[in-house]
């Protein structure tokens, strides 16, 4: 099995999506205490290193690992924040750059926010670019959407891979196949019924598209919510309240627009029912709305499991 190193880990999207991909974390990277502990909740084997990615070293996996990844921060290139960029404290693409040069893997996954691709960032990108290829990588960068990998929501994301230069072979994005993709309804009608709510099959028929984008906000801003007003009159065309979160399912005898729980919200971001994200619903809200989508990981790094794998004689794989 292909071996892995993720920093800012998050509550393990990205994580859990490259384990279904075939890869083997070999540490995980995360400053958050409640993310941690998501974490080691449902990979307790996971080497989890609750620690500011800044404080821990690569050089000793240098060059015994096939891929580094992770979503460095995203508030500094998010429309919905100052977009300060390079000046923001919580930029950590020099720390990614930092660990690349370190540990030397074979293959490299980083993944942010939309916003990192406007025009305000192009210097700052290209540099990026630039050095990741200085330092031994083909490196490509496209913006995917969740949608076309099978989750029902519109969550556009940037990735950037890149595959080290005396590995042979091209790396290739996963092909798009959108019209795979439920709606909100097929994907939350099984637990809209949970509590016999007779309203139900006539819901799951007005919540005939994707979501919009699930949001997490951070610990000064965002809550137990469905985001700002604009997300919220989105969330209402499908039937859906978005002014709080739910503790559970519909009654038999609801009338009106129901509000999602948090394990709804983590299947429209592509989560397992079974991912446990603990009982503080405001924390569960964060790291669903925070996380990178399961299905995508696990479309990214399959291609680039395919790549190193192919091209690489002494690769171990399962």
């Amino acid at each position: 099995m292909l071996t892995s190193i993720e920093i800012c880990a998050g509550a393990g999207g990205q994580a859990l999506g490259l384990e279904m991909a075939g890869f083997c974390h070999i540490a995980l990277i995360e400053y958050e205490q409640d993310y941690c502990n998501t974490l080691k909740l449902n990979r307790p084997e996971w080497n989890v290193i609750c620690t500011d990615v800044k404080n821990f070293s690569g050089k000793p996996y240098r060059d015994k690992i096939d891929l580094l990844a992770g979503g460095v921060p995203c508030p500094p290139f998010s429309i919905a924040g100052k977009q300060l960029g390079s000046a923001d404290e919580r930029d950590l693409f020099p720390e990614a750059l930092r660990l690349i040069e370190e540990i030397n893997p074979r293959a490299v996954m980083l993944e942010n926010v939309r916003g990192f691709l406007d025009p305000s960032f192009t210097d700052y990108r290209n540099f990026i670019l630039k050095k990741i290829d200085e330092l031994g990588y083909s490196v490509q960068i496209k913006l995917l959407n969740a949608s076309d990998y099978g989750v029902p929501q519109l969550r556009p994301r940037v990735v950037i891979v890149g595959i080290r230069k005396d590995i042979k072979g091209t790396f290739s994005y996963p092909l798009e196949t959108p019209k795979l993709t439920k709606t909100v309804g097929e994907t939350l009608i099984d637990l809209m019924k949970e509590n016999d709510w007779t309203g139900a099959v006539e819901w799951a028929k007005q919540a005939s598209s994707i979501a919009p984008t699930v949001v997490g906000g951070s610990k000064k801003h965002g809550g137990p919510d469905l985001g700002p007003v604009r997300a919220r009159k989105a969330w209402a065309a499908l039937g859906v309240d978005g002014l709080g979160i739910a503790n559970e399912a519909p009654q038999k005898d609801f009338k009106g627009m129901p509000r999602l729980t948090p394990r709804m919200i983590a299947r429209i971001q592509g989560f397992p029912d079974n991912w446990d994200f603990g009982n503080k619903k405001t924390a569960a809200c964060r790291m669903i709305g925070n996380a990178f989508p399961p299905p995508v990981a696990q479309a990214v790094g399959e291609e680039i499991r395919r790549v190193i794998e192919n091209g690489c004689a002494d690769c171990q794989s399962s």
